[in-house]
């Protein structure tokens, strides 16, 4: 004795709820499939001092904890110690979004010129080929004395899982010239894949910091030693900029046999030198500079070569365009996606309006990233051209710029490590 109103209403509901039920679960279905696919070649457990911040029993998904700081940067302790552990290394990328559509239009930006340079890097400053700015030498003669970092590798047969401790570092340099002090920390790398790098958890004012943090990488054949280099980066943790990078030390292991225990190194921390970083692909980019608009047209063209960032042997690679008045960044911008590609084409350009008398501090910086969907995005390479280039190539690309107004010119450049 249903109604036909109300019999279609009934219907309509079932068949509604019934469609959404069907979604649901389709949808997580295809999220665990593709967290699946996501899962690292090794996996890795850290302990800090002996206590074990991972069971030994890792589930698939990566394990990110992160330090919580109160108001004056003090590293606070968590429930289970304090760890800080990246899946992927990003020093200037950490929330950002995904680029926007492939239908986009070119963007325009108009540069905040005047602005406040209060907190300006101090002239004796300069920006490392890392990004990070470090104290210069007083005079071109002087040996700055960089420390001596103390470390362990072991390795354990029975689970195929290298042990790596980091155990402290002596007579690192004054980074800060106020509390005549360092902040320092250590990030880790086992090249030649970079699939993994950790982070050892900040150390305030020391110059003589013990860290005494394990990290165990599990998955990696013994017989694969001989070709991994440990790769430690000594930072100084910096609120108000990009950490200083103090120096960094290179461990190839084909000279480290820890069959037959653990073996304790000390190796001093040398100057990080950007000539013997692992090559990171080409980017071409095209500038032209407008004396009479006084703008800056930056076309990021396309890059080539770019290493292996996804278990799939590919990547999904965009470029992040900075723009940097002397050291203070005042504009960024950020190309679309390429999807499965170590040879991707962009074709997307930036206008800048920038006068004719600031020109001469302007650096424009780009950054190759790896989009992930499920983790941080990574870094592939960078590239400098303007006041702050570090390589010949960028310099004369930007003299060229300079000199040949109105002309647009396009070069192919080396990417960097970041």
């Amino acid at each position: 004795d249903v109604s036909p109103v109300v019999a279609g209403l009934i219907g309509a509901t079932v068949l509604v709820v019934s469609i959404s039920v069907t979604v649901f679960v389709w949808t997580c279905c295809h999220q665990q499939a593709e967290k699946k696919h996501k899962t690292p070649p090794y996996k890795f457990i850290h302990m800090l001092k002996g206590i074990s911040i991972y069971p030994e029993t890792l589930s698939n998904k990566k394990k990110i904890n992160r330090i919580r700081r109160d108001k004056n940067g003090t590293p606070k302790e968590t429930a289970r110690g304090n760890l800080l552990v990246d899946a992927a290394e990003s020093g200037l990328i950490g929330s950002d979004k995904a680029p926007d559509g492939p239908n986009a239009a070119p963007h325009v930006d108009q540069l905040p010129i005047k602005v406040d340079y209060g907190d300006e890097l101090s002239p004796d400053q300069s920006l490392t080929p890392g990004g990070s700015k470090t104290s210069s030498p007083s005079s071109p003669g002087d040996d700055i004395m960089l420390g001596e970092l103390t470390f362990s590798v072991d390795y354990n047969f029975p689970k195929k899982a290298l042990v790596v401790t980091i155990q402290e570092a002596h007579g690192l340099p004054v980074m800060d010239e106020h509390t005549q002090s360092s902040d320092p920390y250590i990030k880790m790398t086992i090249l030649p894949d970079k699939r993994h790098r950790v982070k050892t958890r900040v150390l305030r004012k020391t110059l003589d910091p013990v860290f005494d943090e394990t990290f165990t990488f599990y998955g990696i054949p013994y017989s694969q030693l001989q070709d991994l280099v440990l790769h430690f980066l000594v930072l100084s943790f910096d609120r108000f900029s990009r950490d200083d990078v103090i120096g960094e030390v290179m461990v190839p292991l084909a000279g480290v046999d820890p069959s037959t225990g653990k073996v304790q190194l000390t190796r001093e921390i040398l100057k990080r030198n950007i000539q013997k970083c692992i090559s990171r692909g080409e980017l071409q980019v095209s500038l032209s500079y407008q004396p009479v608009a006084q703008r800056m047209t930056v076309v990021v063209l396309k890059a080539r070569h770019l290493p292996k960032m996804d278990i799939t042997g590919l990547s999904d690679p965009y470029v992040k365009v900075n723009v940097y008045y002397g050291r203070k960044r005042i504009a960024k911008k950020k190309t679309h996606v390429k999807k499965c590609t170590l040879n991707p084409v962009f074709n997307e350009s930036f206008i800048y309006d920038i006068p004719v008398d600031l020109l001469p501090d302007i650096s424009i910086e780009f950054l190759v990233i790896d989009f992930d969907r499920t983790t941080k995005n990574e870094v592939v390479g960078r590239l400098i051209l303007g006041a702050h280039s570090v390589t010949a190539g960028g310099v004369e690309h930007w003299r060229e710029v300079c000199e040949n107004p109105r002309k647009p010119v396009a070069k192919w450049h080396s990417l960097s490590e970041y």
